[in-house]
């Protein structure tokens, strides 16, 4: 499966399945009815950016913290467990998020 979020403002973003719940999640949108179709309205788009942004600082602010620990006890830095990040996986879907906002118009997926 894959998602297709959709916009009037926006060209179509398109997510693999996992990648498009695990933003569906981080905005709380992943319960049963919302991961098959929903609707993302302008008025909850801040809250779902800002959960966004937090996701991704999280990541990275783990993945600096083991670089850390590695170094201090003389170890290879680990490499980051994803070959593509969370912020690279969320720029786009934050950017049209910010663009349908501004114009007031929602996002919707699975319909």
């Amino acid at each position: 499966m894959i998602y297709k979020f959709k916009s009037k403002v926006t060209g179509d973003l398109i997510m693999l399945e996992a990648n498009g719940q695990a933003v569906l999640k981080i905005i709380g949108k992943a319960d049963a009815e919302t991961l098959t179709k929903g609707i993302l309205l302008p008025q909850d788009m801040p809250t779902a950016i800002l959960a966004l942004e937090n996701a991704i600082a999280l990541e990275e602010s783990a993945h600096a913290e083991a670089v850390k620990k590695a170094q201090a006890i003389g170890h290879e830095a680990p490499n980051k467990p994803n070959a593509i990040s969370l912020r690279q996986r969320c720029v786009p879907f934050i950017q049209m998020l910010q663009r349908c906002h501004k114009a007031g118009k929602e996002v919707v997926w699975g319909v």
